[in-house]
């Protein structure tokens, strides 16, 4: 087996959510500038379309973007707002994914400019959290692989796709609307509409690959970590109960 054993022990929630947080503040850690260069190539569109005489940076595909970045602003710009994303990660992710696990394990038992950030983090929250549990359950059941870090990591990269997918829509409109200038769009149905008029269905995947990069590299990361995190907690949390 690969990694740590899983424990006969169900985690405690102390662990869950510990295990949870830490895991997605160690995955921002090593994905934020895959985020950094997504957003910059899903608005660079909407800056040229605005300002045409004025050519700033021109952005092509992700090592390009991260490296005119270092290039033209430095590579501390690669990581703007990380101490934010860390705050914010240590917070939420400890919670959605905790909470999930819990829910999940008792139901198992027994059986304005906010809005599109809300809409986008609830699909990308479900889309990651339930195909990842889909893909990881389909895997055991059918005996492919044992509850160990390939199989972690394989739901994890699919579930990263998945919810690319899913999400890539919503996440596109989210960074278009909030990085307009004010009074462009009435609303983030408006800035939809205008996209879809303006550019067809395929600017709704803009930077399909950056964001697949990111959420697929997040997730591998945060998931791995935090099944690892959860059973050696768990063993360190047993080696100390257990009597001498």
């Amino acid at each position: 087996m690969v990694g740590f054993k899983a424990t006969d022990v169900p985690p405690t929630a102390t662990v869950k959510f510990l295990g949870a947080g830490t895991a997605a503040c160690i995955a921002d850690l090593i994905t934020f500038p895959l985020d950094t260069a997504k957003v910059r190539l899903q608005i660079q569109g909407e800056n040229q379309g605005l300002v045409k005489a004025k050519v700033s940076a021109q952005y092509r595909g992700v090592l390009g973007t991260i490296l005119t970045m270092v290039r033209t602003e430095g590579p501390r710009s690669l990581y703007n707002g990380l101490v934010a994303g860390l705050q914010r990660q240590m917070s939420f992710a400890s919670v959605r994914i905790g909470l999930y696990d819990s829910v999940k394990q008792f139901y198992t038992k027994g059986s304005e400019r906010t809005s599109p950030n809300i809409a986008r983090n609830a699909i990308v929250n479900c889309a990651e959290l339930v195909t990842y549990d889909l893909i990881k359950d389909t895997l055991l059941k059918a005996n492919l692989m044992t509850d160990d870090l390939p199989c972690h990591f394989t739901s994890a990269f699919g579930a990263g796709f998945c919810t690319t997918i899913i999400a890539s829509p919503v996440d596109v409109v989210k960074t278009r609307y909030m990085n307009s200038a004010q009074g462009q769009y009435s609303s983030a149905g408006h800035c939809a509409l205008t996209m879809l008029r303006k550019e067809g269905p395929r600017a709704f995947y803009k930077g399909f690959m950056p964001s697949f990069l990111r959420l697929g590299s997040w997730n591998v990361v945060m998931f791995v970590t935090y099944e690892q995190l959860k059973r050696a907690l768990m063993a360190s949390y047993t080696s100390r109960e257990a009597p001498f």
